[in-house]
């Protein structure tokens, strides 16, 4: 697996991770949580996740703190140990946009922190159809495959009848479904409208 820019270059080879910078053919191997590090920002970009995978994913989400704040922030530092993390700004903003998408913008994430509740006698919760910023930039950054591999979550209905959000490859079945209980809703509406209740 490859993460490119214009003056590096990170590859997983057989479970090792090398560096090496496009101005030098020197290739660096790394160890430890450095090398784990760099191994996670690969793997974090792609979306599939091969064997070699495992235990730098692993090791990135078992870092975590009482406030999820805290968690970010050691999760960002874990990615730092890499040192092409901050070679350039574009690389900069990229370990950036792990830290806050990777992990929380799957569809059952997604549900869980746009669920939004009304309040009131007649409360009405509600799934907001509007992605937060932090998984737009995760999705569509430069370095990742998400757009074209066609893994990003969609979104089935409206907020206001029930809608949610369903992994991409769900979507068409999951659209089917809500689409015959909008019309099974509808249809019981225009019935108990019709006999005065």
């Amino acid at each position: 697996m490859k993460v490119v820019s214009e003056t590096l270059s990170l590859t997983i080879v057989g479970g090792a991770a090398f560096i090496a910078t496009s101005h030098s053919s020197a290739q660096q191997i790394l160890e430890g949580d450095t090398r784990l590090a760099c191994e996670a920002i690969l793997c974090l970009a792609s979306s599939t996740q091969p064997s070699e995978c495992s235990s730098s994913i692993q090791r990135y989400f078992s870092i975590r703190h009482k406030k999820f704040s805290d968690t970010l922030k050691a999760r960002n530092g874990f990615l730092n140990l890499c040192p092409v993390s901050q070679q350039t700004p574009q690389m900069s903003a990229w370990v950036n946009s792990l830290t806050h998408g990777a992990g929380r913008c799957d569809a059952n994430s997604l549900n869980a922190v746009l669920r939004q509740s009304s309040g009131g006698e007649f409360e009405q919760v509600t799934i907001s159809d509007q992605m937060p910023a932090y998984c737009s930039v995760y999705f569509k950054h430069e370095y990742t495959n998400f757009q074209t591999a066609d893994v990003i979550p969609k979104y089935v209905g409206i907020p206001l009848r029930g809608g949610f959000w369903v992994e991409s490859s769900d979507f068409d079945m999951a659209s089917s479904q809500y689409q015959q209980r909008i019309r099974a809703e509808d249809e019981a509406r225009r019935q108990a409208d019709m006999h005065g209740g």
